[in-house]
């Protein structure tokens, strides 16, 4: 199928496909005139793709999971890489909500504050 089919079959703009082809994550076939043509397997890597960029991994993540995924759920065989990633990106994503955590506690502070000195 073409890049138009592909985009219209997942939902996903040319745009992006080409993106998820240049981080070597969806690799199309050349036809003779240079068009993509993309094969059947191609609408699973893209729902695979969206999945696990929903889940908030990196596409360059992503490219590292990509043979350890299967299924369009998608399913990840349990490997230690994986667990290493999946447990880190957790970690990170901890902190950050850390973070946001006491940037609103803070700001919160400040608008106390102000209100209490724009009611004197």
């Amino acid at each position: 199928m073409l890049i138009g089919e592909l985009s219209w079959r997942t939902g996903v703009n040319s745009h992006q496909l080409r993106y998820y082809e240049a981080q070597g994550l969806l690799v199309p076939d050349r036809a003779d005139n240079g068009y993509r043509e993309y094969g059947e397997d191609a609408v699973l890597t893209v729902t695979q793709i969206r999945k696990l960029l929903d889940a908030g991994l990196s596409t360059q993540e992503i490219g590292y999971l990509q043979p350890c995924v299967t299924g369009a759920a998608p399913d990840l065989k349990p490997c230690p890489e994986t667990l290493d990633l999946l447990r880190a990106r957790i970690t990170g994503l901890d902190e950050q909500i850390d973070t946001l955590v006491q940037s609103r506690q803070t700001l919160r502070e400040y608008l106390a504050i102000t209100e209490r000195r724009m009611a004197s």
